[in-house]
């Protein structure tokens, strides 16, 4: 195995690991936000417990993640200098913005909330998990301008071989990352509302805590439905942005060997994935569909990777422009697929719960606590489809992948750092899911046992008000 293999294990490892943490931070800040302000408003203590009880799942999954943020900068700098050395002209500007304003605010504000339970004002300490849940998404936002910098450059001039910024609002407003920030912040309400859904429907399994869980098991569902229902249009608007930044991942991640029009969508097939093999055995195709998936009509055409090859190769010169068409092709579909059946989980659930049958349906009950996984699938497939859908460049039609990784570099050099990132992840793993599996598990304590804890305004005394005559 060479060392631009190794180094691109090292990234994928880094990266698709780290990305697990991210959606759901992104999801459970503001289902937090929400709670608590439903307390102060209300002075149901039931809200209060609810905040505390998935307040903590958000603090021990932000830890962690922060943890894998970390190792991951530091593989960049040592296995990718050539690709830091190349972008860091037009990186430096959202990655500062990223780290010294976003992440800063996010640390600082949750850091707040966790230590200002009793000694903030109730409005102040309320006010530090929305501006904290705020910046999660602002720091989403910059981290994906740079990565849709990397799909589709814009705003740039080259100059000594570098790239260098000529636009800033060129690069903030990249419809690619627009698009893609949209599609990660659902992506994240889907993450945090299946997930508290899961934990409330593992809690009604146990007959305990029941009418507690149900208001979880609501707040999750009013959330997951729109946002389910949402992606799926946010997805397809999203391909229609891949088509025409990136054709040759769009072609591969439907096995489309020839322009067609209009086009087929294939749901399943078997065989058709080298260009040896380029017919499928057996397919299962929607007629039209793939023309609206990827233009917006269904007459639209959409190029095939033979002809793409042939004009990359006009291009760009000698090579092979083609990602891993199976891997492209069962990525898009574990996603697509993990998607509808979320939109499908969360609007039986809303029915259930409409007819008051929710705690009393077991076999779905056991469906919301498996779900917890699917977004954690579709994720990490819908992550594979849009980095590896770029290959072989790292940054789209500018610098390849083999040509942008450290030199000097031995190969026993990344395979030692490999291993060494594959066992800190292997701990950081085991220590974030047996945390939260075993706080997940416990039964949220009643709100007289919960510490520094300022009643709510509604309990608060009100001032006597004079009533004249004096």
């Amino acid at each position: 195995m060479s060392t631009v293999d190794l180094a691109r294990i090292q990234f994928a490892t880094t990266s698709l690991y780290h990305f697990l943490f991210v959606p759901l931070t992104l999801g459970l800040a503001p289902l937090v936000a929400v709670m608590q302000t439903l307390w102060r408003r209300t002075g149901d203590d039931d809200w209060l417990r609810l905040t505390r009880f998935f307040g903590t799942l958000l603090l021990i999954n932000f830890a962690i993640g922060v943890a894998t943020g970390l190792v991951q900068e530091f593989q960049f700098g040592m296995s990718w200098s050539v690709y830091s050395n190349y972008v860091g002209g037009v990186f430096g500007a959202p990655l500062a913005i990223e780290g010294l304003a976003a992440f800063m605010l996010e640390a600082t504000f949750l850091g707040l909330w966790i230590f200002g339970w009793g000694q903030l004002s109730p409005r102040l300490h309320l006010a530090t998990i929305w501006i904290a849940a705020l910046a999660t998404w602002l720091s989403a936002y910059m981290i994906l301008v740079a990565n849709s910098w990397m799909q589709h450059p814009v705003g740039y001039t080259v100059v000594d071989g570098k790239a260098e910024l000529t636009s800033v609002w060129a690069l903030l407003s990249n419809e690619f990352a627009v698009i893609a920030w949209i599609h990660v912040i659902l992506a994240g309400l889907i993450f945090g509302s299946m997930a508290m859904f899961g934990i409330a429907c593992w809690h009604m399994l146990r007959g305990r805590n029941v009418g507690l869980f149900r208001r979880a098991a609501k707040l999750a569902l009013i959330v997951a439905v729109p946002a389910t229902l949402v992606q799926l249009s946010v997805g397809n608007r999203f391909g229609e942005a891949v088509t025409s930044a990136q054709g040759m991942k769009i072609a591969a991640s439907e096995a489309q060997w020839n322009t067609c029009q209009p086009c087929g969508f294939s749901l399943f097939q078997i065989g058709g994935f080298s260009a040896q093999d380029p017919t499928p055995r057996f397919a299962i195709t929607i007629p039209r569909l793939l023309s609206w998936m990827a233009t917006g009509s269904f007459d639209g055409k959409v190029d095939g990777l033979n002809q793409l090859q042939h004009q990359e190769r006009r291009s760009f010169g000698r090579g092979n422009y083609e990602p891993d068409v199976r891997l492209m092709y069962w990525s898009m579909r574990v996603m697509a697929m993990l998607g509808v059946a979320m939109f499908l989980i969360a609007a039986i659930g809303a029915w259930l719960y409409r007819r008051r049958t929710l705690e009393k349906t077991r076999w779905f009950l056991w469906i919301g606590v498996v779900a917890i996984a699917f977004p954690y699938i579709a994720a990490t497939a819908g992550w594979i489809l849009t980095e590896m859908g770029r290959q072989p460049w790292i940054v789209q039609g500018l610098l390849k992948t083999s040509a942008a990784v450290s030199t000097g570099l031995g190969t026993s050099t990344i395979a030692a750092s490999l291993a060494v990132f594959l066992a800190l992840y292997t701990v950081l793993g085991i220590v974030d899911f047996v945390l939260m599996r075993r706080y997940a598990r416990l039964d949220p304590p009643p709100a007289g046992e919960l510490p520094g804890v300022a009643p709510p305004v509604a309990d608060m005394p009100q001032p006597s008000v004079p009533t004249g005559g004096g």
